[in-house]
């Protein structure tokens, strides 16, 4: 009640006093505010500058078909980030050819919502599967799997103990970068709740507490001390991260979402540089309970790939923050994916090698993991937000010899989770039969957005294993899925396969 309460009043005076949606929750702050984001139009930044020289992307090779006969069951971690797609909107947005290495199948299916059904009040995370023809290879099956992680109410959800983490260097200026961010730190505090903490630590040639812990019910004296941050000088992080943890660790209470969020365009090149040290950082941090979620700004010298490493090994998630609606999407609209009801998630698949010849796993190339650490509690995997959907693909061939037999079980989908990094693993389970084969019926909305999504991206990568996949096949796919598309999300994915398009002219 004390939360809705000051939400509201918050709420009233900024409607009071200036007229706007949102107001910081002081008063004094009040006065002077005005909405964070005039100077963007349209949700994309205008007239910035940008330069691909200096990126960073880690190559990969695509997940080779496996024969079942040689390898029955396929497990990887899941992965939470979106990163991946907002680095394809922003080649797009300013016609520029995308890089085959920044295309992620995973994170642009994980950018999504997806329709799925809510587990049940003992759960926290649901799952389901179906299977249909595959578009791109009529010849074979694609298999859809699907999690859900339970959405919680107002008041579950546990106080915030945030630590912003915030480069200052010299290439974090501009409005595509710092001043983005800044707009998008302020956003942030018409979200939070009074009881939360945020505390402030800045990098550039030097490393600065610029705001020790806060409640945000002192929202003025943190918006102050965003106000001051400005951009220039080079860019020792791997120092500011170690200052951040600590910080975090100060402030550490075991029923709080104690998280650290880094805003950066990646150029570590002061002090801890190198990725490796970096994600063993974040590893040993990670096993005391403090989380890392990193934001990416900016082109020119985004270092991609070390974002993705230690937001990954740090528990969190990586997100690409390309215009104002990105910044809107990860801090407002999907605000309680920080919160992680599930963790260590893993995934394995067991195909019953009589009906399935081989399967191909679709993206997760960096999450793949040994079958034997799907039961063990020690091996890392991803996380899963309040809210949150995850979705994966199998393209799978089937002996068709073996499918006049009677209908049998295929494949098994197995899951676990834990409730916390501590707890013991909870399993679940899904079986497929060959009646789901050869079902006539059409399939769910949902199977045909992920296909969509999946052969959109492997056009990008120019994938071996695109077949006959075409950026019309790719539109008429997601076509088929628009009754459910929050935030237009869907629609703008349309959108821009036609700018694509239109490029490539």
């Amino acid at each position: 009640m004390k939360r809705l309460f000051f939400k509201f009043m918050t709420l009233m005076l900024g409607l009071l006093v200036t007229g706007c949606s949102r107001t910081p929750a002081d008063e004094a702050t009040a006065v002077n505010y005005q909405p964070q984001f005039e100077a963007f139009s349209m949700g994309i930044l205008d007239c910035v500058p940008i330069r691909q020289d200096g990126n960073r992307f880690d190559e990969f090779a695509d997940n080779p078909f496996v024969k079942v006969s040689e390898q029955p069951t396929s497990t990887f971690s899941v992965d939470a980030d979106g990163a991946s797609y907002g680095i394809m909107r922003r080649y797009l947005n300013y016609d520029l050819a995308i890089v085959p290495a920044s295309v992620r199948i995973e994170e642009f299916l994980n950018y999504f919502t997806f329709n799925y059904a809510a587990p049940n009040s003992d759960d926290a995370i649901a799952i389901n599967a179906e299977v249909g023809p595959c578009p791109w290879n009529p010849q074979h099956q694609l298999l859809r799997l699907g999690l859900k992680g339970k959405e919680l109410k107002e008041s579950e959800i546990p106080r915030a103990n945030f630590v912003f983490l915030v480069d200052v260097s010299g290439s974090m200026q501009g409005k595509d970068r710092l001043d983005l961010l800044k707009s998008g730190l302020k956003e942030l505090l018409f979200q939070l709740n009074p009881d939360d903490r945020i505390s402030l630590i800045t990098y550039s040639g030097k490393v600065e507490k610029l705001l020790e812990s806060t409640p945000v019910s002192e929202a003025g004296r943190i918006k102050e001390a965003i106000d001051r941050l400005s951009a220039n000088g080079s860019t020792a992080g791997g120092e500011a991260l170690k200052m951040a943890y600590e910080e975090a660790l100060a402030n550490y209470d075991p029923k709080c979402n104690n998280r650290i969020i880094l805003g950066t365009d990646g150029d570590f090149n002061v002090g801890v540089t190198s990725t490796e040290a970096l994600v063993e950082m974040v590893e040993g941090y990670a096993k005391k309970g403090i989380y890392l979620s990193c934001l990416g700004f900016g082109m020119g010298n985004l270092n991609d790939g070390m974002m993705e490493k230690i937001s990954n090994s740090g528990n969190g998630a990586y997100h690409y923050i390309d215009c104002e609606d990105e910044m809107m999407k990860v801090f407002v609209t999907e605000r309680e994916r920080f919160v992680s009801v599930a963790n260590d998630t893993k995934c394995q698949i067991t195909f019953d090698k009589d009906i399935v010849d081989s399967y191909r796993l679709i993206g997760y190339e960096n999450r793949v993991m040994n079958n034997e650490d799907f039961a063990d509690d020690e091996k890392d995997a991803g996380e899963i937000g309040a809210g949150q959907t995850i979705t994966a693909l199998y393209e799978v061939a089937l002996n068709e010899a073996a499918l006049g037999q009677g209908i049998q079980p295929f494949v098994t989908f197995d899951c676990r989770y834990k409730r916390s990094l501590g707890d013991e693993s909870l399993p679940l389970q899904v079986k497929l039969t060959t009646e789901h084969i050869f079902n006539k019926n059409e399939r769910s909305g949902e199977f045909y957005f992920a296909a969509g999504i999946a052969a959109y991206g492997m056009i990008l990568r120019d994938s071996p294993f695109k077949g006959d996949a075409t950026i019309d096949m790719a539109k008429q796919l997601v076509n088929q899925s628009l009754t459910f598309d929050p935030g237009n999300h869907r629609q703008e994915l349309l959108q821009l396969m036609d700018k694509y398009v239109k490029m490539k002219e």
